[in-house]
């Protein structure tokens, strides 16, 4: 096998508390963590010499050591002395610097994907140890469904899976800094905290209503005061009839959990009349634990 093609998969926050900060800078989070069927197509190629080539479609992205992906390359490549390098395409579609974890997913195939190319015989827990060195969404990229999240985001209990519904994510074309909005949560402190146990109550209960009513983000607070379009998409999608609508992880993305299609559709539709979002899709949750 010379090539493997992966889907690196993004994801949503459920649900996403912050602690506190830890002295190594790192912030301690507690958070329901959700996949979805939203993906960016990774393909992987044996090289006959040992360099680590990267290819994107977008062309404002680093194909240098300043992409995660090529440092997830470069890490399994010295980890396991590989003679061998690697050509990384990837098909971008996961919204970039938007809360899901786009660079992270990718890394997680990068890891994954060189386990299978290499015939390293890896087991997941060992990747997931390489792969918080990464970042501290990378071991629940590499895990995926639905899972608690806690310690720095390293910290993973699959959980039961989300209820079926309908999941509609929008964009708008602003990009947003995770380090600010922890810097500034950090300064202006955590009002309340989300209800994570009685959402993981409704998990085992498969109660939607109960999901979508817990649903919350310490982190929304700061990215809507300085992008308030986030809010006038919460608010759109749940005039079209969301069970609730969040932002997902620092933001700018927004999603809603729909239990009827058609109300997720004009959700879309009034989005896109409106131009209150740049990129916007219809998804739905990814809970098969069973790799790529």
């Amino acid at each position: 096998m010379d090539t493997i093609q992966l889907r690196a998969m993004g994801k949503i926050n459920l649900a996403l508390d912050v602690l506190g900060r830890l002295e190594n800078g790192y912030h301690e989070v507690r958070m329901i963590m959700q996949t979805v069927q939203l993906y960016d197509r990774v393909t992987l190629t044996l090289r006959e010499d040992a360099d680590i080539v990267i290819h994107t479609n977008l062309p404002f992205l680093p194909t240098d050591k300043n992409n995660i992906a090529w440092k997830a390359a470069r890490l399994m490549a010295d980890t396991f002395g590989l003679d061998r390098g690697v050509d990384v395409d990837i098909e971008k579609h996961i919204p970039v610097a938007a809360g899901m974890a786009g660079g992270s997913t990718d890394a997680a195939a990068v890891l994954f994907g060189m386990n299978r190319l290499f015939g390293l015989g890896q087991p997941m827990k060992r990747l997931m140890e390489l792969g918080v060195t990464l970042g501290a969404d990378v071991p629940y990229c590499l895990m995926r469904g639905t899972a608690l999240s806690e310690g720095i985001g390293e910290i993973l209990t699959p959980l039961p899976a989300l209820p079926d519904c309908h999941i509609l994510i929008a964009k708008p074309g602003v990009s947003v800094s995770t380090r600010s909005v922890y810097e500034r949560i950090d300064s202006c402190g955590v009002p309340s905290h989300p209800d994570i146990d009685g959402m993981i109550g409704a998990l085992k209960a498969n109660d939607l209503d109960g999901v979508a009513d817990r649903m919350a983000n310490v982190l929304e607070a700061v990215t809507i005061a300085a992008h308030p379009q986030i809010d006038a998409i919460k608010q759109t999608m749940k005039d079209c009839g969301a069970k609730n609508a969040l932002m997902s992880g620092s933001g700018p993305t927004v999603f809603g959990l729909f239990d009827d299609k058609a109300k997720a559709i004009r959700a879309k539709e009034e989005l896109r009349a409106g131009r209150k979002a740049r990129q916007i899709y219809l998804t739905k949750a990814f809970n098969r634990r069973k790799r790529r």
